[in-house]
């Protein structure tokens, strides 16, 4: 496969995938379902992301999966110091990876401020490679909701194609459940064009202030009841951020989620994933937790800046039987 497939339909990334009237109604119905929800066994967690992760492939599943996490990539940056040359070379990079090699595929997307989208945009063309763009005052969430609307809104505008949002952990930790329920549901209304087309929303929670795996279980299910297309682990400016039990514990809820619902939403774990073997454990443990249907870039995103380069390398490895090295590509 060559090429990223293309974001989900606007009706899917914009309506929440059932009712949930009754429960989201007030918070006390919001916050009985939410902590009536089973339990996240913290040492059997821990446990079953260690296991998963000693699992070992062979060589011909090694270059697929290789392949397939460079399809997963959210090519990123989110610095302070970003500029249009910057985002240039980086979507550059995105739609070849590898230059020396037409064979290495394109990545899923590339993630970056708002103001940078028009900027990635014309880079990327009709490439097949996304745009992404955090808002919502990201990376702290702590804006007065207009404003985080507008933010989303000008973000969509200028043509991207997904929304990395964050939620208010101040509020989800204080239990104002209903709050961050109705704020996802905002974004995602603001997510959608005057033509009626739609970026579709992923939704961050930050688990590394979350605190416990039961927040972590709660936020999922509470972002998805609310419409988001992908539950996404962390900004990446706070540690710790993506870890395997954390994502576990998430794609369990995706799993659950759709055998009760019919709906899949995707998982996209950032920040601190910087090697393909670590992208390797991360992708067994989709199989083996949520299954194969999520082995696909509309399902798995990585948010990463540096693990890209490591998957090439390994790539060429397995292509040629030595290491390229580092300085054989690109810094982001």
């Amino acid at each position: 496969m060559s090429s990223p497939t293309a974001a989900p339909a606007a009706a899917e990334a914009t309506a929440p995938a059932t009712d949930f009237s009754d429960i989201t109604r007030t918070d006390a119905s919001l916050r009985r379902f939410l902590h009536g929800l089973p339990g996240v066994d913290q040492v059997g967690a821990d446990k079953r992301a260690a296991g998963l992760g000693t699992r070992s492939i062979k060589t011909t599943a090694k270059e697929f999966a290789l392949d397939l996490a460079i399809r997963m990539v959210d090519l990123t940056t989110l610095e302070g110091q970003d500029t249009p040359g910057k985002v240039r070379a980086l979507a550059s990079k995105a739609m070849r990876p590898d230059p020396a090699d037409p064979t290495c595929p394109a990545t899923a997307a590339v993630c970056v401020y708002p103001d940078m989208v028009p900027v990635a945009k014309e880079t990327l063309g009709d490439s097949g490679v996304h745009v992404a763009a955090v808002a919502t005052a990201f990376p702290s969430g702590r804006a007065a909701l207009d404003i985080k609307l507008a933010d989303t809104r000008d973000a969509v505008e200028a043509g991207a194609d997904e929304i990395d949002m964050v939620i208010d952990r101040g509020a989800f930790l204080s239990g104002r459940y209903l709050q961050v329920f109705d704020e996802i549901v905002a974004v995602r209304e603001a997510c959608v064009r005057a033509d009626g087309s739609s970026a579709h929303l992923k939704v961050i929670f930050e688990t590394g202030e979350l605190q416990t795996y039961d927040n972590v279980r709660r936020a999922s299910w509470l972002a998805m009841m609310a419409g988001g297309h992908f539950i996404k682990t962390s900004t990446g400016k706070v540690q710790p951020a993506a870890t395997l039990p954390v994502t576990l514990v998430m794609l369990e809820a995706v799993r659950d989620f759709r055998e009760q619902t019919g709906h899949m939403v995707g998982v996209k774990p950032a920040g601190g994933i910087r090697t393909a073997k670590d992208a390797i454990k991360y992708l067994v443990m989709v199989n083996e937790v949520a299954g194969p249907d999520w082995l696909d870039p509309d399902w798995f995103r990585f948010g990463a800046s540096t693990l890209l380069n490591d998957l090439l390398m390994q790539r060429t490895k397995m292509r040629t039987g030595r290491y390229s090295g580092p300085d054989y590509f690109t810094l982001d």
